[in-house]
């Protein structure tokens, strides 16, 4: 004789909210992986982590943007020869990496009903 084990009924206050109480997830939430609150709290505390690594090794945001200037000035000397080599650079790259990139989104998205 064999007996069938049944699991004792779940507690109501342990499943899961009924669909009508889940707030929706709008494509915004979707794609920042959360609500906006949220990934801004993390994004702050990250680059407070960040911040505080960079003033560790005197690095300065002023510095970087002077960096950044510096380098696009550099190019300009260079001419714009220099600067049709980058473009073609980064459009080389752009044809391998955002296809990678959007299949990597897509893949990433859950469909609404899971």
């Amino acid at each position: 004789m064999t007996q069938t084990i049944e699991p004792p009924p779940a507690n109501p206050n342990w499943t899961s909210r009924p669909a009508s109480t889940a707030p929706a997830d709008s494509a915004i939430q979707r794609f920042l992986g959360g609500s906006p609150t949220s990934v801004f709290i993390r994004l702050f505390f990250i680059s407070m982590i960040v911040g505080a690594l960079l003033m560790w090794l005197d690095i300065r945001p002023l510095d970087i943007f002077r960096a950044m200037d510096r380098l696009i000035q550099r190019l300009w000397d260079l001419g714009f020869d220099a600067i049709r080599e980058i473009i073609e650079y980064v459009l080389a790259g752009a044809v391998i990496v955002v296809p990678i990139w959007l299949i990597a989104r897509l893949l990433g998205q859950r469909p609404a009903g899971r």
